[in-house]
C-alpha cells in the first residue's frame, strides 16, 4: 500500500427501506500527482450522519442526492500529507466534505484549515465544537427563539445533536429540560451527564404520555430529531405561543411507507404555535458567534461530550448501519 492509495466508499444502489451493506461498495483508486493548488489528506476521523440516508434518495431536498457509483460525501477531519497550495502546508490539521475515504486529493480551496488544541481530539471538530454544536446551537438560539425560563423537551437526546442541543438549553437560561432516548442507559446519562432535568425511554411506548407526566406544566421549546410520534407528543404538551425548531424526523427515514401525520395539528392554530424546519447550510454566517460562545463554554469546563468511535475506513457502512438504529451515544465516527 503507497500513500497514493485511497480507499472509498461508493453508493451502489439506492436503498428501498433500511439500508444494507448490498446498497455499498468499495474500492481502492491511486491518486493522480499533484496540480498546483491541490492538496493531499489523509483523515483522521469520518462522520457518519442521519441525513445521508436522504441523500441516498433520488429525491427533491435541500442538497444533492448521492450519485449512484460515486463516493459518499460528508464531514471529515484530517491533515495535509502533500501540498502544492502554500496556503496548507504539509501538517495542517482541515475539515472537509469530501466523506468517506482514508485519503482525499482536491483543490485547497475545498479544505478549511482549523487550529490544533492542546489536549483537544481533533474529532471534535466533527460534532460537539463542529457542525453538530453548531446545528443545535442555530436550532434553540435562532429557529425556536429560546427564552431564559423555558421549560425544554428534546427528541434523540442521546444522541450527537440532542447531547449537544441539551447542554445548550441550560447554559442559555431553560428552566427545565426534558429529553428521550432509546434505553434505560441512555436515559440515565442523560441526567447524570448532560444535564437533563429527567428523561424517559421512548420505547417504554405512549411517548404523549411519557412527556405529559414529565412536564406537567408544559413545553415552550421543542427540538424535533425524530418526529412522528414525539412531534404528536409536543404538539399536545405545548404551552401557548410553543416554537418548535424541527431539525430532523429519523423516525421516517428508512420506512418504504408514507408515514402518518400528527393528529393534532390544529393545536397550532388554537395555541398560537409556530414550527419550522431548518438545515444548517443556510445559517452558517452564525459560526462565528457559535465559536465564540461554544469555545468560552469549553474552555470553561461547561462542555460534556460521548464519542462511540468505529475503528477502520473498511467498517464505515457498518457505523453507519449502527447509527441508523440507534447504537451510538453522542456522535458516531469512524477513525482511520
Amino acid at each position: 500500500m503507497t500513500d497514493a492509495i485511497s480507499t472509498q466508499i461508493l453508493l451502489a444502489s439506492r436503498p428501498t427501506g433500511w439500508p444494507t451493506q448490498d446498497n455499498f461498495t468499495t474500492v481502492k483508486r491511486e491518486l493522480a500527482d499533484l496540480k498546483a493548488g491541490e492538496v493531499r489528506v489523509r483523515n483522521e476521523f469520518v462522520s457518519v450522519d442521519p441525513y445521508m440516508r436522504g441523500r441516498m434518495n433520488d429525491t427533491r431536498s435541500y442538497i444533492p442526492s448521492f450519485q449512484i457509483g460515486e463516493q459518499i460525501l460528508g464531514g471529515a477531519i484530517g491533515r495535509v500529507v502533500l501540498s502544492a497550495d502554500e496556503a496548507l502546508p504539509e501538517g495542517t490539521l482541515v475539515s472537509h466534505q469530501h466523506g468517506w475515504s482514508d485519503l482525499v486529493q482536491a483543490e485547497a480551496a475545498s479544505f478549511k484549515a482549523v487550529p490544533d488544541l492542546p489536549g483537544v481530539p481533533s474529532s471534535l471538530r466533527l460534532h460537539i465544537l463542529g457542525m453538530t454544536g453548531l446545528t443545535a446551537y442555530v436550532g434553540l438560539s435562532h429557529i425556536a427563539n429560546l427564552e431564559a425560563g423555558d421549560t425544554v423537551f428534546i427528541s434523540g437526546a442521546a444522541g450527537a445533536v440532542g447531547t449537544a442541543a441539551g447542554q445548550i438549553a441550560k447554559l442559555m437560561g431553560a428552566k427545565r429540560v426534558i429529553g428521550s432516548a432509546g434505553s434505560a442507559e441512555k436515559v440515565e446519562l442523560l441526567t447524570s451527564k448532560y444535564g437533563y432535568d429527567t428523561a424517559f425511554n421512548y420505547k417504554d411506548g405512549d411517548v404523549r404520555g411519557q412527556l405529559a407526566a414529565a412536564a406537567p406544566e408544559g413545553i415552550d421549546v421543542y427540538f424535533d430529531n425524530v418526529g412522528g410520534d414525539h412531534l404528536e407528543a409536543a404538539l399536545a404538551s405545548f404551552n401557548d405561543g410553543g416554537r418548535a425548531a424541527l431539525c430532523g424526523a429519523i423516525s421516517s427515514y428508512n420506512t418504504s411507507e408514507v408515514p402518518a401525520g400528527p393528529n393534532n395539528m390544529t393545536n397550532m392554530v388554537t395555541r398560537g404555535l409556530k414550527m419550522q424546519g431548518f438545515t444548517l447550510s443556510n445559517y452558517l454566517f452564525l459560526s462565528p458567534e457559535f465559536g465564540e460562545r461554544m469555545g468560552q463554554w469549553f474552555a470553561e469546563g461547561k462542555i460534556a461530550y460521548d464519542e462511540t468511535i468505529v475503528e477502520g475506513i473498511e467498517n464505515t457502512v457498518d457505523a453507519f448501519l449502527d447509527m441508523m438504529r440507534g447504537a451510538n451515544t453522542g456522535k458516531m465516527l469512524v477513525r482511520i
